[in-house]
C-alpha cells in the first residue's frame, strides 16, 4: 500500500506505528508542505493519500480542489482513499464536502479501518 501525507507538525508515520499498522505492508512518504503537491501527488502515486487542512503554503482544502480538477481534466489519478485529517471536526466535514473520502482527527489516523494490521 502506498500512502503519501501531508502534515506540518505531527509524525503520521509514528503516529500509525504506535496505533498497530504495519508498516511492513506499507510505503509511506510524508511531506511536510503543500509546496507542489498535486505534483508529489502524481509522482508518488498513492493509494491512500492524507491531507491536513492547516498545512502551509496551501491548506489541505486548497490542494484537495486542485487535485480534484486535475484528475477530472486526466492530468492525474485519484488515489483510492483521501482523508481530509484536522484537529477540527469542521475542517474535516469542510473535505469531505469537497471530495475526500474520510475525515479523521488527524491523532486517530491509525484507527482507520483502511490500514493494515500487525
Amino acid at each position: 500500500m502506498r500512502v503519501l501525507a501531508f502534515e506540518d507538525r505531527a509524525d503520521i508515520e509514528a503516529l500509525l506505528r504506535v496505533g498497530g499498522v504495519d508498516l511492513e505492508a506499507v510505503e509511506f512518504q510524508q511531506n511536510w508542505t503543500t509546496d507542489e503537491a498535486v505534483e508529489a501527488i502524481r509522482e508518488f502515486g498513492p493509494e491512500v493519500l492524507l491531507l491536513d487542512h492547516y498545512i502551509p503554503p496551501t491548506r489541505g482544502l486548497e490542494v484537495l480542489r486542485r487535485l480534484l480538477a486535475a484528475v477530472s481534466a486526466g492530468d492525474v489519478s485519484r488515489p483510492g482513499v483521501i482523508v481530509g485529517m484536522s484537529t477540527l471536526q469542521s475542517a474535516n466535514r469542510a473535505m469531505l464536502a469537497v471530495g475526500a473520502d474520510l475525515g479523521i482527527v488527524k491523532h486517530e489516523v491509525a484507527t482507520l479501518d483502511i490500514w493494515p494490521r500487525r
